[in-house]
């Protein structure tokens, strides 16, 4: 594992996996499984700071990457919307060349990707996607680790996603087909991936072999998965839409069910937070199948891994 002095990751922007190479996906997947293992604080980032804007509510974003930044030695700084400017009318561009004067890097948790792309557009240090409705890289690649951990490799691997197509799926497809791992998304019609996003990451398959495939098919989706994945029906932003979205998904429930045709050892993943009942049911979240909180407990080692090397 190169050193952080040697790191071809050093000033890098994470808005989206498309935008990383794939040996630099893998290269902080190898670090993350590298600070686990060693499972002790270090001083990388003393003196460093990490401002976190948070236009949307976080558990494990906002956690992860504040306890990160304290075990490698440096700080972080939670600021809402409602504590800086950009809350109240300064424009993104100023802000950033503000925080870049203060700070060492910047984390924004958002609701238009354009947003992230704005302030990395105009900021002189890193800027991290902590999720916006588009893409959210920093989970899928904590569960590109996970993956790694139970599978040992991702060739010959298949990845199911059961739900709507959201940011999640969207990272998973890029995640997927930037690493090698074939994704399927199984959606209800109507409520599929953007096609876009279907097509890019379909073009960046054919580099690594992945194959990245859409279906409404639930069966099909399933059949011989490795890995299923599924996430709430309704993501922040459409809770109006919870009562129709119950409706239109009610048939793509993981469960006993569903997963008789993924693999016997097949593994099951959510990015939390879950609607036990909704999306899964509680004895697969809760099952010997179910790696949910080891995937969960992975955010804070990417996050430490991506951390020390942008910066």
């Amino acid at each position: 594992m190169a050193s952080i002095a040697e790191t071809s990751l050093k000033g890098k922007d994470l808005l989206t996996l498309a935008d990383w190479k794939a040996d630099e996906i893998n290269q902080i997947l190898k670090y993350a499984l590298q600070l686990k293992k060693e499972n002790q604080p270090k001083q990388l980032l003393a003196g460093k700071t990490l401002g976190m804007i948070f236009e949307k509510s976080s558990t494990r974003t906002r956690v992860s990457f504040e306890v990160g930044m304290l075990q490698l030695g440096g700080h972080a700084l939670h600021l809402s919307s409602r504590d800086i400017q950009m809350g109240r009318g300064e424009s993104i561009a100023d802000t950033a060349k503000v925080l870049s004067r203060y700070l060492d890097a910047i984390m924004i948790r958002t609701f238009n990707h354009e947003i992230v792309e704005e302030l990395a557009l105009h900021a002189d240090i890193p800027v991290i996607n902590g999720l916006t409705d588009d893409y959210h890289p920093c989970q899928v690649l904590a569960d590109l680790m996970t993956i790694l951990e139970y599978k040992s490799s991702f060739a010959g691997k298949k990845l199911a996603y059961i739900g709507d197509g959201n940011n999640i799926a969207h990272s998973l497809m890029i995640g997927s087909a930037k690493v090698g791992l074939d994704c399927t998304i199984v959606t209800p019609e109507n409520y599929e991936p953007k096609a876009e996003i279907v097509s890019k990451a379909q073009e960046i398959a054919k580099a690594s072999g992945a194959k990245i495939l859409v279906t409404t098919d639930l069966e099909k989706g399933i059949q011989n998965a490795d890995i299923v994945y599924t996430d709430v029906w309704a993501s922040m932003g459409w809770e109006d839409e919870a009562n129709e979205r119950l409706k239109a998904f009610k048939e793509y429930q993981v469960n006993s069910k569903t997963l008789s045709v993924a693999k016997s050892d097949y593994i099951f993943m959510h990015c939390l937070p879950a609607h036990r009942g909704e999306e899964v049911t509680g004895e697969i979240i809760d099952g010997t199948h179910s790696v949910v909180f080891d995937e969960a407990e992975n955010r804070l080692h990417v996050q430490k891994a991506l951390l020390a090397s942008v910066l």
